[in-house]
This record gives C-alpha cells, structure tokens and sequence, in this order.
C-alpha cells in the first residue's frame, strides 16, 4: 500500500458516494513528477543550469545550426510568456551562455544563439540529463517503458489538442 492508496482508504471512508479512482492515476502521476523532477534539477544545478535555464538551452541546442531562434520562436517552444522569456534571455546572456544577434533577415529583429560556452554547457548537461532519465527509469523493463509511454501518449493528447 502506497501514500496514494492511503489517501483514497480515507477518501472512500469518508466520502463512499465518490468514485476516487481518477485521484489515485492523477495523484501518483502528480507525486512521480515532483520525484523526477527533483532528480533532473539536482542534474542540471551540477552544470550550473535550472529547470527554465536548460529549457532554453536545450531548445537552441535540438534547433540545429547554426543553434539560434527568435524569441518568439523560444517563446513558443518554451510556453512561457514574452517577460519569462526575456528574463530568462537576459540571465544566460549574463553567464555568457547565449548572445543576442540581429536578424540578417530582418534588421529590426534579433535572434538568440548559444555561444561556444553555451554550446558546451548544454552539450554536456543534456549528456548528463539523458543518463540521469535513463536511470530514472531503470525499475521498468523495456516492454513496460514503450507501453507506458504508449498510454500516457494517449493520455496526453486530449489536453494537447484542446
């Protein structure tokens, strides 16, 4: 018996007339990802990074090159907002970890590229990030990981398309 069935036993005692099942799936999604989550950011603070940090970097990174988008690009990559975005810009351009470069196609416009030392910290955190996830994942055989991620797939696509 988990944390999550012990929550429902109360629920069900205290409320029978509910039908609790759905907080139990959405519970321990809720729990894993706090768990996951934990475990990525304690992997991205050993390059120096944060979640909204190796957001943005690891978008520019999977772009391509020459490894720089616009801010609106980022934007909706990131699904933040334009202030979020700017701020989060405006710290990696500090650490020297992004630059900010005119457009060559449109001169009133920037476009946002990792830097030789934003290349390299990102290169090295995503490293770290996939071996960390793989390890996170350990506890499930290779036929449980594609089922899975099969349902939660499934799960998932009627929040993205709404």
């Amino acid at each position: 018996m988990d944390h999550v069935d012990k929550v429902l036993a109360q629920w069900r005692k205290e409320r029978p007339d509910l039908e609790v099942s759905p907080m139990g799936l959405i519970g321990r999604i809720k729990r894993l990802m706090l768990c996951l989550s934990r475990e990525m950011e304690k992997t991205w603070a050993e390059h120096g990074l944060n979640t909204a940090s190796f957001d943005v970097l690891a978008t520019l990174r999977r772009s391509g090159p020459p490894f720089s988008l616009s801010p609106g690009d980022l934007m909706a990559t990131t699904m933040v907002t334009s202030g979020t975005m700017t701020n989060r810009i405006d710290q990696l351009e500090r650490a020297g970890l992004v630059a900010r470069n005119q457009s060559p196609d449109d001169r009133r416009s920037f476009l946002i590229s990792l830097t030789d030392k934003g290349f390299s910290v990102i290169d090295s955190a995503v490293t770290a990030h996939v071996q960390t996830q793989e390890k996170l994942v350990s506890g499930l055989s290779d036929n449980e990981r594609r089922k899975l991620d099969a349902l939660l797939k499934t799960f998932l696509k009627d929040f993205e398309t709404s």
